[in-house]
């Protein structure tokens, strides 16, 4: 059986897998500090890992924004990143001056969405996207059996929703560069901004879930409109409330007023927002899947 090495590159933490599906994992979590340092550690970890169990291949979900385009100087570069001293590193170059084989590359979500395609909440489906809301606020599609690339890659954590003019006096947003966008006003650091405490210490009857669902089933109608995808799968640490799914799916309703007459909107939307089946590893078993298709475009 192939074996392959998977990375879901974090602000915080590096997760580092080697496995070739949800059973058979051997997980290991690296603290994100410097460049150097870090990738130092995850090299490591794969030459011990690799000294015992042959890899095929190894996998990568980054944070970003990262270069992917195969025909770029900067291709596998984390590129203009917040991410204090990650800003122009190139990721992949680092990975494969140490390993002879192939590198599969994408962001973290796109990584997470393409886990729950193989695996998860995706199964059987063409056309999705996954959002994590956490750290950050990134999504990843799936369009046609394919990863949505473009330009750049989706970046919907930095899209713009409507505000009541109330809210914007009361808060001005979190993100350093766009102040109220999406992530500016509903990832983790955003609401610890605004509430001076972290989501997990807010009670399920805090005055924040209210807005938080709001700011999300706004976006989520955006994607809706926007991208048509047959599900939409939301992972991330502040998604683990659990008054917000129940809140957004009532209010993605109330928002899209009926224009969408279909069964999974209007019927059975508990089903059409949900969270991912795999969890926590949906990330990471993305990169074991990103893995192995690098190791069948080398091999054909």
């Amino acid at each position: 059986m192939s074996l392959y090495g998977g990375i879901e590159a974090g602000g915080t933490k590096f997760v580092c897998a080697v496995g070739s599906n949800p059973d058979d994992l051997c997980v290991n979590v690296i603290e994100t500090t410097t460049p150097d340092e870090t990738i130092s550690r995850v090299i490591a970890y794969f030459k011990e890992q690799n000294s015992t169990k042959k890899l095929s291949s190894i996998g990568i979900g980054s944070f970003g924004p990262i270069d992917l385009n195969r025909n770029s100087k900067t291709y596998g570069f984390i590129t203009s990143t917040p991410k204090l001293n990650w800003e122009n590193v190139d990721f992949v170059g680092a990975i494969r001056s140490s390993f002879n084989i192939p590198i599969g590359f994408d962001t973290d979500v796109n990584a997470a969405a393409i886990g729950e395609y193989q695996w998860g909440a995706a199964q059987g489906l063409t056309n999705f996207i996954y959002l994590t809301i956490g750290t950050g606020i990134g999504g990843g599609g799936i369009i046609n059996g394919i990863p949505l690339h473009g330009l750049l890659h989706p970046e919907m954590g930095h899209i713009f929703i409507p505000r009541d003019n109330s809210d914007k006096k009361f808060y001005e947003g979190n993100c350093p560069r766009h102040k109220d966008c999406f992530e500016g006003l509903a990832s983790g650091p955003a609401i610890r901004n605004r509430w001076g405490r972290p989501p997990q210490d807010l009670n399920r009857d805090h005055p924040a879930w209210e807005y938080i669902a709001k700011y999300i089933s706004y976006a989520l109608v955006n994607y809706i409109c926007t991208l048509s995808p047959q599900r939409i799968i939301i992972g991330g640490g502040v998604m683990k409330q659990s008054k917000l799914f129940p809140l957004i799916h009532k209010m993605v309703k109330e928002l899209l007023n009926n224009y969408l007459q279909l069964p999974e909107i209007t019927e059975n939307i508990q089903n059409y927002i949900v969270p991912p089946t795999l969890g926590d590893r949906s990330g990471i078993l993305g990169a074991i899947a990103l893995a192995k298709q690098a190791y069948i475009e080398r091999s054909t």
